[in-house]
């Protein structure tokens, strides 16, 4: 039952682990966790989940067995995270497997493949490739081929529908099984169904020698519910999470200085308040810390979202996740690792991506209402029949057209179709999408958020104003700008790429600039009171150029609007939506774009603050679309209805976003908001198109007017509609 856990402990562990307990026990002990509370917890991989009724079903099971404290879903990753309390663990995967889903420990499983798709695609190749040859030997018999050629091609069509039915059809089948076994169902049940009884009536008709077999309605009508499956799995699959892109940033481990000044490198859980830890240059704080002694330039972007780093010194804060860039820096521990700045993100990442997953999608809404409504009528229709007429064989025939023709085929190609369809016009567009559900959730949102600095502005400062510069000075500074992390020195270097000039001795000073001699004389590029060497006054926005402690040249730089903003914000206001600015950068230059675009703002909003803020406003009824790019943005990424993000965000708010947007124009937002709802207007189409066929096609098929192969047509001419439906997003104007 667990010979899906690849698991890899060493012979020791092992031993010790199984000793005394069955192999699931000491297999799923293995590759647990310990937490800070003691409890133990494990993470499992379970591709099977794929709508919110799975959420639902797994978390109630899995949160009665004893001894679990917490059992959390996460859709996107199709992972589930259990926490227990004793040190025997609970039978998670024996209880995962009884309600019909398989489950794995660990990425390594898979070696980075998908095996949802693998197997759809598979299918999907074996279905096309039995209904094209089915479908050749049916041409014979419809034209008019004599008894024995049809009755030889009716076999062959049986030979190759067999096999092609039980691999194809298992994606279908396995999932009828799950629900009818827990007394529900689905909208497979109704698909196997229809599927297994006109494989069924076709065989019969064959074995006694019947003018007519529907062995190709069968296997085309699986092609087109395959074709719809595998579109939509390729669209959900696009959905990552990103608390485990931020879980990255947490660092492994830290170098404790003891009492004695004895350094040893600890793992993070060991790290206590109160000790005192190095943290060189490139590293990354373990936990929220207080600056003992040192000075260094530190990316606190994942508090602010500014991407200009801040000076560090004795005296001041560090949180988790902060990147110290320059300079090594002695702190004492203010909190352990599970009380962090970082690990209080991560929380409330995955408590909103766990709401999130519970959306249901139109066609998840649709399902439950469509199969029982199809079993009934089918069941009705075969007693009808039978009771007026007594012929059983005629009235399976007429119930089997009926389960035929309300197959929900053109229902399971209404979505999926739709939703690629857009996707594909917004790529065009230069979006990306996730996932259809992302979609339609864009198409419901009635508010926007903007975060400041690289969302509503670009993401690196600009040089705006050069002050005294000729090219050679300018070179100068380039040059010297080149040997710098500092976002303002590497914007001076862009702006004269190909500078060579040739320095001696250069340094960097943490938190302060870069210097460096050339023909005797000092040069200094930085801060105005470091570089000149007296107090100047200070200008957060420029730094200067100095030879020998006088100043030569002076820069001064700004954040720059995207192209487009004062359009696409206005844009956006136009279509009725409420549009505001949410940003953790200082008051002034929040509240001076803000009237530059003339929309209401908050600054200095930390992450905890833009969540708390989207998750009143959304309490209150609205439906937000967030746009950020920064760290400290994902928390409000995922905690909005819909959320999208710039190409160059970083990677954790890229993960967190629902959409990308690939250029540097904010008339992204606008286009993939009319894109979203042209398409939810053609889902609802869609809908409507399957439900008018349905309520046309079916009264005739219970009349006992359409044969099984007839409703074969029917259904495959729905759906080839549906299809040309959705295909009309790419030429509308998207606007709705």
């Amino acid at each position: 039952m667990v010979s899906g856990m690849l698991i890899a402990p060493s012979p020791r562990e092992t031993a010790s682990a199984l000793h005394g307990a069955d192999r699931a026990a000491g297999e799923l002990l293995l590759a647990s966790t310990a937490t800070a509370t003691g409890e133990r917890q494990i993470e499992l991989v379970v591709p099977e989940i794929h709508c919110g009724g799975c959420i639902a079903r797994i978390e109630r099971a899995l949160t009665q067995l004893p001894s679990v404290t917490e059992a959390r879903v996460n859709l996107s990753t199709k992972r589930v995270r259990v926490r227990w309390r004793d040190a025997s663990p609970p039978p998670v995967i024996e209880t995962l497997h009884g309600l019909g889903f398989s489950a794995h420990a660990g990425d390594e499983a898979q070696g980075g493949r998908d095996p949802v798709q693998g197997e759809l695609i598979r299918a999907l190749a074996v279905a096309a490739f039995g209904a094209m040859n089915i479908m050749l030997l049916s041409v014979s018999v419809w034209s008019g081929a004599d008894a024995g050629t049809r009755q030889l091609f009716h076999w062959l069509s049986a030979a190759i529908a067999l096999p092609t039915l039980a691999y194809a059809g298992q994606v279908f089948f396995r999932s009828a099984w799950r629900a009818l076994r827990r007394g529900q169902t689905n909208m497979d049940v109704p698909i196997s169904i229809g599927v297994l009884t006109a494989f069924a009536l076709s065989l019969y008709e064959t074995a006694t020698h019947g003018p007519h077999a529907y062995f190709d309605a069968a296997v085309t009508l699986l092609f087109f519910l395959l074709i719809g499956r595998t579109l939509d799995h390729l669209m959900r699959e696009r959905a990552r999470t990103a608390v485990r892109g931020l879980a990255r940033l947490a660092a492994r481990g830290a170098t404790i200085i003891g009492i004695d000044g004895e350094r040893a490198y600890r793992p993070i859980a060991d790290i206590r308040p109160g000790m005192r830890l190095l943290i060189a240059a490139g590293e990354r704080a373990p936990v929220n810390a207080h600056v003992l002694s040192g000075a260094s330039d530190a990316d606190v972007s994942l508090l602010t979202g500014e991407s200009a780093p801040v000076t560090i010194g004795p005296g001041d804060d560090l949180f988790a996740g902060a990147l110290n860039l320059s300079g090594p820096l002695v702190v004492e521990a203010t909190a352990s690792a599970n009380d962090s700045f970082l690990a209080d993100m991560m929380r409330m990442m995955e408590a909103a991506e766990a709401g999130r997953s519970l959306y249901r999608r139109i066609a998840d809404r649709a399902a439950r209402l469509y199969a029982p409504i199809v079993h009934l009528t089918a069941l009705a229709t075969l007693i009808g029949w039978w009771s007026l007429g007594g012929d059983f064989h005629h009235a399976v025939t007429v119930a089997v057209a009926v389960l035929i023709i309300t197959c929900p085929c053109a229902l399971g190609l209404a979505v999926p179709m739709v939703h690629v369809a857009a996707a594909r016009r917004l790529f065009a567009h230069g979006i990306m999408v996730k996932d259809g559900a992302a979609l339609e959730r864009l198409a419901e949102i009635d508010t926007v958020f903007f975060d400041k600095t690289g969302t509503l502005t670009l993401p690196e400062p600009v040089l705006t104003s050069r002050d005294g510069v000729d090219a050679k000075t300018f070179d100068l500074a380039a040059a010297l700008g080149a040997h710098s992390t500092h976002p303002y020195a590497r914007a001076i270097a862009r702006t004269a790429p190909h500078a060579a000039v040739a320095f001696e001795a250069i340094r960097e000073e943490a938190g302060a600039g870069v210097e460096a001699r050339q023909n005797g004389a000092l040069y200094r590029l930085g801060r105005p009171s470091w570089a000149s060497g007296r107090a100047m006054n200070a200008d957060d926005n420029a730094v200067v150029l100095t030879r020998d402690g006088e100043v030569i040249a002076r820069y001064v730089f700004s954040a720059m609007l995207r192209p487009d903003a004062g359009v696409a914000t206005q844009r956006l206001k136009d279509d009725g939506l409420a549009v505001e600015i949410i940003s953790g950068d200082h008051a002034a230059p929040v509240e001076s774009l803000a009237r530059e675009l003339g929309l209401p703002a908050q600054a200095r909003a930390t992450p905890g603050a833009k969540a708390d803020y989207i998750a009143q406003r959304t309490a209150a009824g609205a439906k937000i679309l967030m746009l950020g790019d920064g760290l400290n943005d994902a928390p409000a990424l995922i905690a909005a209805h819909v959320s999208m993000a710039p190409a160059s965000a970083a990677d954790v708010g890229r993960n967190a976003a629902d959409f990308v947007f690939l250029r540097e124009s904010l008339m992204a937002v606008p286009e993939a908001f009319h894109t979203a709802r042209r398409a939810a207007q053609l889902v609802h189409q869609n809908m409507a198109l399957a439900i008018l066929y349905n309520i046309i096609a079916v009264p005739i098929a219970i009349a006992g007017y359409v044969t099984p192969l007839i409703a074969a047509i029917a259904m495959s001419l729905s759906s080839i509609l549906v299809v040309a439906n959705a295909l009309r997003i790419g030429g509308g104007k998207g606007a709705a």
